[in-house]
This record gives C-alpha cells, structure tokens and sequence, in this order.
C-alpha cells in the first residue's frame, strides 16, 4: 500500500504494470503477482469556533510550507501511527495555533476526500470544538504563518483564499451548534 502513485513493487523493486482488478485499474507486479494498493492518507483536523461575537468565528491558518502556500485551512494535518483521529486532530491544532483542546471536546463536523495533489489522495476526519472549551491564545505554529479566527463576513470581505474543501468545512463550521 502506498500514498502516491505506485511505480515500482515497494516488495522486489520490479516495474510495476496496469492491470484491471476488481473492476478498477491497479498497479501489479509481475514477479511478485502482488497488486499494490494506492490508498489515501488519513488526516484529522479541528474548527475551533467562538460564539462570543455577534457572527461566530473559527480558527484558521494561513499554510507557511507547500503544499497551498498561502492558502487558509482549518488546522489539521496527517494521523500518526497509533494515533487516533481525535488525538491527531488536538495534536495539530496545537502544533499549528498553540490552542490546546481535550480530545473529549471535539464533535465530528464530517469528513471529506481532498482532491488529489501531485496523486496524493487525502481523507480527513473534521472535528468541531467551542472556543470556550480550548486554551490558549492563537500563534502561527509549525508550518503555519497566521493564526486567527474568521468570521464568513470578515473572510468574504478580505481577498484571501482557503484551501480546497476547507471553505465549506469553515462554513459549515461556524454554523454547527
């Protein structure tokens, strides 16, 4: 199983060709007969939002580090091995915005399927927690260069741009109770 495109078996190192499997094209391997799956890489992030305002408002991050240079996203990033989805969401939100939340208070939002890039295929659990349940005051962390809560009116106002699937989940965010 591997994350991008596969061109080579990761087991004997031989030219991987196309078959059809499954009713799908996979890549297989001839000499090891293996078929090598292309799976997508699990992520997890958390919108945090505060409703102390007159508009609700989450927390964004403008991306420091490609891929989407620029681009605002809702914290998130890649779950670790042995590391459960709530845990990784936490974890990149603190990693990102020193904001710290319990994993006990985060509520699925949904999750959705990034298109792929570079053919890294991406799935990410979104979870939503209250402002008043996390700690912390927001600072660009890691691989981000901003930190700061949004509200829709402020960011369809401004001429910045969210990642794709992030602006609905922004969105859907700021709505959820």
């Amino acid at each position: 199983m591997v994350s991008r495109p596969p061109t080579f078996c990761p087991d004997c190192g031989t030219r991987l060709e196309s078959t059809t499997f499954d009713d799908r094209e996979r890549m297989r391997c001839s000499t090891c007969e293996a078929i090598v799956w292309h799976n997508p890489v699990p992520c997890a992030g958390v919108a945090v939002v505060d409703r102390s305002g007159p508009e609700p408002a989450v927390l964004c991050v403008e991306r420091g580090v490609p891929p989407g240079v620029g681009e605002w996203t809702i914290p998130g990033g890649h779950v670790e091995i042995g590391e459960e989805p709530p845990e990784a969401a936490a974890r990149e939100l603190a990693e990102e915005t020193d904001i710290v939340v319990d994993t006990d208070d985060l509520e699925i939002l949904a999750a959705s399927a990034m298109p792929p890039r570079e053919g890294k295929h991406v799935v990410t659990v979104h979870y939503v927690a209250d402002r008043a349940d996390a700690e912390g005051v927001p600072a660009a962390g890691s691989d981000a260069t901003d930190a700061r809560f949004w509200t829709p009116s402020e960011f369809d106002a401004s001429s910045e741009t969210f990642r794709p699937v992030h602006e609905d989940r922004f969105r859907e965010a700021a709505q959820f109770e």
